[in-house]
């Protein structure tokens, strides 16, 4: 067994599966929340940040080229930044703004068990 393929490196689907599966919410982007590197990666953290969402795991694939070719193979999705809500892929950065323009993404953090930091303030705009 083995070989090039199978061997298990940051770019093989085993590797690309476990990392999407060991956090509730995981980006494959360029650059780092901190420091993103793109404008479509930067949307990104941007939107998790309007939800309240910090505690997710962020990717750089930048830093392993492997990783960049094998995410896109893994999602057949041409592009990064990526998304995944619970090990699924839910797409790209113009897909993340759809779902926080039409509320879906509250939803899909309510799934996982995140209450989106939009709702606390449209509270606060009901109390004005």
């Amino acid at each position: 067994g083995g070989g090039a393929e199978g061997g298990g490196g940051s770019g093989s689907r085993e590797a690309v599966e476990r990392l999407v599966r060991e956090h509730p919410v995981v980006v494959f982007m360029k650059g780092s929340p901190a420091q993103p590197l793109c404008g479509f990666s930067n949307a990104v953290v941007q939107i998790l940040r309007l939800h309240g969402v910090e505690d997710y795991r962020a990717h750089d694939v930048l830093q392993d080229p492997d990783l960049r070719q094998g995410i896109k193979d893994y999602s057949n999705w041409p592009t990064i930044p990526q998304v995944y809500l619970n090990g699924e892929f839910v797409g790209g950065c113009d897909i993340l703004l759809q779902m926080h323009q039409n509320g879906d993404l509250v939803e899909e953090l309510k799934k996982l068990g995140i209450r989106s930091a939009l709702l606390d303030a449209e509270k606060d705009q009901e109390k004005k």
